[in-house]
């Protein structure tokens, strides 16, 4: 019950906000959706031995998401200038070990991991209209509801058992028909002009990185060994749990919407 609460309340909220408001609407919960997932990811990077101070990295992450939904030209210097602030950072540390260079890497991460994907999220929403939003979500939605009940129906083969036990190939599978058939199917109304098969490319792209998206977050959870990434959300765990497949898929489809839609 608690977890149908949940998305009785989330799910106006979000579906609202993209539909009703402005573009920048949809920035505003893309910095709060990053922010909440990057402060669930330092303490599963501490459970993997890294160590991520939260304010270089924490700003870097919402200024990452912010200049790419934003359509701001600066997102390559947010980059570069992150690199060398936590650079100096350890050399201002001023201890060699064999951890600096992991957490080096740990507090890069989750620009590219969390704020640049959330940021093409918001950049869809500016440039494709909230028509083209929905449509990825309706399409990770039924994909990820196509794995679970194909693959309580006919699963018999382990996808990934050392990650996610509970999936299979065939739920895979059928997250793959489902997904690309309703990008597809509703790809015909939001970009009318381009070809079913380039639809049908990119319907599937969303469909099997939604599941990679997936299998990652659930590979970082599994090697710091927790369940959930918090307790944000009552009765479906953190924020990162809700938005591990967006992570994944998010990037492809916005190339595809800035560049090779017709």
């Amino acid at each position: 019950m608690t977890r149908v609460l949940s998305a009785l309340v989330l799910l106006p909220i979000v579906i609202g906000a993209v539909w009703f408001l402005p573009p920048m609407a949809t920035l505003v919960l893309a910095l709060v959706a990053a922010a909440l997932a990057f402060f669930e990811y330092v303490p599963i990077a501490a459970s993997l031995g890294a160590s991520v101070p939260r304010a270089v990295p924490g700003a870097a992450v919402l200024a990452a998401c912010a200049a790419l939904g934003g359509g701001w030209p600066v997102t390559e210097v947010i980059l570069m200038t992150s690199l060398i602030t936590v650079g100096a950072a350890a050399v201002a540390s001023g201890r060699p070990g064999p951890e600096i260079l992991r957490n080096a890497a740990a507090a890069v991460f989750p620009i590219v991991y969390i704020g640049l994907p959330l940021g093409a999220l918001a950049a869809i929403r500016a440039s494709g209209g909230r028509e083209a939003v929905l449509l990825m979500m309706a399409t990770i939605v039924v994909s990820d509801s196509a794995q679970y009940y194909t693959g309580r129906a006919f699963g018999r083969r382990p996808l990934a058992p050392t990650i996610s036990p509970k999936k299979t190939v065939e739920g895979a599978v059928g997250g793959f028909v489902f997904g690309t058939l309703t990008f597809v199917a509703a790809g015909r109304f939001v970009f009318p002009d381009t070809p079913v098969v380039l639809l049908a490319l990119v319907g599937l792209s969303i469909a099997a990185l939604g599941i990679v998206g997936d299998l990652f977050e659930s590979l970082l959870k599994r090697s710091a060994g927790v369940k959930d990434s918090g307790t944000t959300i009552p009765g479906h765990g953190g924020v990162l749990d809700r938005i591990d497949s967006w992570l994944f898929a998010a990037p492809v489809y916005y190339v595809f919407v800035r560049y090779f839609r017709f």
